[in-house]
């Protein structure tokens, strides 16, 4: 649960299983203050967001957090692999990515498996070191059918697209 403040009330702010945020009843429970300092370039682009999405700055900001709270609570991270973590695709599902990236773990496997690809490679490709793209091929080794059942539900889904 988190706290919102919206003129003088208060909202719990919830997230359903998919990633969508939500404010339910009124609480009578006191506000927290945090002062948050930002790169100006990441306050403007947060800003603009909000503006997009018809919200004040600080409700993106809980929105961002609450978001960010859910998918920890999750426990989707593997410790043994500290270079992943699990992002929303656009489906609404986790998927598993090389930190601070974007790049998915599918991707690496594919560069390796259907395009014959060295990590020397992959690394010069996509901008990675080595030990990322040592850590995903590890990662896909640990979590071989979770991996491999996301590759397939993707190569059907562009058959269907064709």
């Amino acid at each position: 649960m988190v706290l919102d403040r919206l003129g003088d009330l208060q909202y719990d702010v919830l997230h359903d299983v998919s990633g969508d945020v939500y404010m339910t009843q009124a609480l009578e429970e006191p506000m927290a203050r945090y002062p948050l300092n930002l790169p100006a370039k990441l306050k403007q682009e947060a800003e603009q967001w909000a503006a997009d999405q018809g919200v004040s700055l600080n409700q993106f900001i809980l929105w961002s957090v609450a978001e960010k709270v859910g998918s920890l609570k999750q426990n989707l991270d593997d410790p043994a692999f500290p270079r992943i973590t699990y992002r929303r695709g656009a489906a609404g599902q986790p998927m598993p990515v090389l930190r601070g990236t974007g790049i998915r773990i599918q991707t690496v496997v594919v560069a390796v498996q259907e395009w014959a690809m060295t990590p020397d490679q992959i690394a010069a490709e996509y901008g990675l070191t080595k030990a990322q793209v040592k850590e995903a091929l590890a990662f896909y080794e640990a979590h071989h059918a979770e991996i491999e059942a996301d590759l397939a539900a993707e190569q059907a889904m562009e058959k269907a697209r064709v």
